[in-house]
């Protein structure tokens, strides 16, 4: 036991000197002290704790789910909260709640993981571009951002739908159309600051070229904002997905996307409560866990923002 604690100690101390040996001494160091700082963020680590939750039960949702979320009975629709077999009762079509709510984590992840792939990096490369190059480029692609960005998020992202059709890789592709604009902005002021620096025209001067100093040594420095910019998104995300969801337009029947239960729910929400209103805590609850982590990640990666 005292072997362990001793190598415990002498890792601690390899990773929180003030001398790292190699670059990769450095960044294993600078990585341990981001996560010290955020757990010290007790609000942070709750909101990480739920998501981590929420990643379980998708993982494991043929295996926590007490029925199939699509099998109907009407004998036993609009059952309230605590009846025996159903922990939080049943649609209004005898569907258990709970376990459409376990695969709805699914979905929700889905949208999540896609529209953080496809808005940040669509928003990386228009912001670096317009930055580096700047002139009629720099003009002409902020002012399709502001096009953009003149328009309610949700209202643009029901346009793109109407376009494209309802579905859910379709409510994917309209929330990520609208949701690059502010990663764009974001990598722009960074690339502008970035790219009068001393050690960006030694580079230049060594003969690289325009592609080489964005994807290697602009796109890097731009990296951290936008993490905790899209960590912040991600409730925006939610909730336009299940406004999507809602109005018919996202995920299809009888998919148990949470916006959709709403949807089913609102029809019986005087007498029956509960069926709108789990799916409804359901998305409150991942999105302030996502703000909270959002929150906890900006002290981290970007400690001068959060202190302003």
């Amino acid at each position: 036991m005292s072997d362990v604690t001793s190598q415990n100690q002498s890792w601690r101390e390899w990773l929180t000197t003030d001398a790292p040996t190699s670059r990769r001494h450095a960044r294993l160091a600078n990585l341990y002290q981001g996560w010290l700082t955020l757990r010290a963020n007790s609000m942070a680590m709750f909101g990480l704790g739920i998501l981590l939750a929420l990643l379980l039960v998708a993982l494991l949702a043929p295996v926590l789910s007490p029925h199939d979320p699509f099998e109907q009975s009407l004998g036993n629709r609009l059952q309230p909260l605590g009846t025996e077999g159903h922990i939080l009762g049943t649609d209004s079509l005898g569907r258990d709640i709970l376990s459409r709510l376990i695969y709805g984590s699914r979905i929700t992840l889905y949208i999540v993981a896609l529209v953080a792939l496809i808005a940040p990096v669509a928003g990386l490369l228009v912001g670096t571009v317009a930055g580096y190059v700047g002139g009629w480029t720099d003009t002409i692609l902020m002012r399709i951002t502001d096009i953009f960005l003149a328009f309610p998020r949700l209202v643009l992202a029901l346009a793109f739908v109407a376009a494209l059709g309802a579905g859910i890789e379709n409510a994917v592709l309209a929330i990520s159309l609208t949701a690059w604009p502010p990663y764009a902005r974001i990598a722009r002021a960074e690339t502008l600051t970035i790219r009068s620096a001393d050690y960006i025209s030694a580079i230049r001067l060594q003969g690289a070229g325009a592609l080489r100093i964005i994807t290697k040594h602009i796109w890097p420095l731009c990296i951290s904002s936008l993490i905790v910019r899209v960590t912040l998104d991600m409730a925006g995300i939610i909730l336009a997905a299940a406004g999507l969801g809602f109005l018919g337009l996202g995920a299809q029947p009888p998919s148990p996307e949470w916006g959709a239960m709403i949807s089913e729910g609102r029809r019986f929400i005087l007498d029956h409560w509960w069926v709108a209103t789990v799916p409804g805590l359901a998305i409150f609850t991942v999105s302030l866990a996502f703000n909270l982590l959002g929150d906890g990640l900006r002290d981290v990666l970007d400690p001068k923002d959060g202190s302003q």
